[in-house]
């Protein structure tokens, strides 16, 4: 009796049998965000909402009708009712709900493009570096928000561009503290040291295996300045820097209908909503985005 085991042999074709594919850190963020559906849900309304919203309404947003000045809603087929110049409600607020939101995203991207770069390099290199590049950081903050954001204005005139960059290129200076701090612990991770003996150079690094750990705490902090620039933007447009009529915010209706309370409420209780709707929305988003792309919480 032999005791050698039979041979196995291999019949199938080695170019074309099944390999265990694996998912990138990207492919398997898409999964798990899909699978949060107050996110997706939230995402969803948002996105419909600033881009379908203002065409919704049967009435355009700078139309005013001066036999119906402050109908209350649902009086002269206004749903939402009209404003002290006879306009209807509800197209400035779908209107007014798609330029925060544009402002708030887009001033955002500009303040996480230039915090994420500025503070992983400060924090990655470290030394002498750092110094130089935080206290560049100290001065900036030292400036007041509302002259800087003035002078630009004064500057170069009253854009509706000029604000993202004006709001975005203060925003970026907490962002850049939060990306140091997490860069400085992350360096001396294990990680890091073996992709440093492995010969990546110190860009690759930081692209490849410092930022995407940064996305978790950058995320959450994201979806909080959203709605911080969303109220600074609302700020603006209050002193008449921001947005100008006949274009609308939130924050401009908020303003507008606080003066009109007394005689019509809805102007103040229906924006006040909106904005509310809107803050919650992306609190769910940012639970979601973070879930989604921690690597530790895969």
């Amino acid at each position: 009796m032999s005791g050698a085991a039979p041979d196995l042999a291999f019949t199938g074709d080695p170019e074309t049998a099944s390999q265990p594919t694996g998912r990138s850190l990207w492919q398997d963020a898409r999964r798990r965000l899909f699978r949060n559906r107050a996110a997706v849900a939230s995402l969803a309304l948002l996105v419909i909402a600033a881009i379908v919203g203002p065409w919704l309404s049967p009435f355009a947003y700078d139309a005013m009708h001066k036999d119906q000045i402050w109908s209350g809603p649902l009086a002269y087929g206004h749903l939402l009712g009209t404003d002290a110049l006879g306009r209807d409600l509800l197209a400035r607020l779908l209107l007014g709900l798609r330029v925060s939101l544009t402002v708030g995203v887009v001033a955002t991207a500009v303040s996480l493009v230039i915090g994420i770069t500025y503070g992983a390099t400060a924090g990655y290199f470290g030394g002498r570096i750092d110094e130089v590049m935080m206290r560049i950081v100290d001065i900036l903050y030292s400036l007041p928000f509302i002259f800087f954001v003035i002078l630009l204005m004064v500057t170069f005139g009253k854009n509706f561009i000029l604000l993202f960059v004006a709001i975005g290129a203060v925003e970026w200076l907490t962002m850049a503290r939060i990306v140091r701090g997490q860069t400085i612990s992350l360096k001396q991770k294990d990680f890091i040291e073996a992709a440093r003996a492995a010969g990546l150079t110190s860009g690759a690094i930081i692209r490849r295996h410092i930022a995407p750990n940064l996305l978790g705490p950058v995320v959450v902090y994201v979806t909080l300045t959203i709605p911080g620039v969303i109220l600074a933007e609302s700020f603006l447009s209050f002193l008449g820097l921001g947005v100008q009529e006949p274009m609308t915010s939130l924050g401009t209706l908020i303003s507008e209908g606080a003066r009109d309370m007394a005689l019509a409420p809805w102007l103040l209780f229906f924006p006040g909503i909106v904005m509310a709707l809107t803050l919650m929305a992306f609190n769910f988003i940012g639970d979601g985005l973070r879930d989604a792309i921690d690597p530790k919480d895969r």
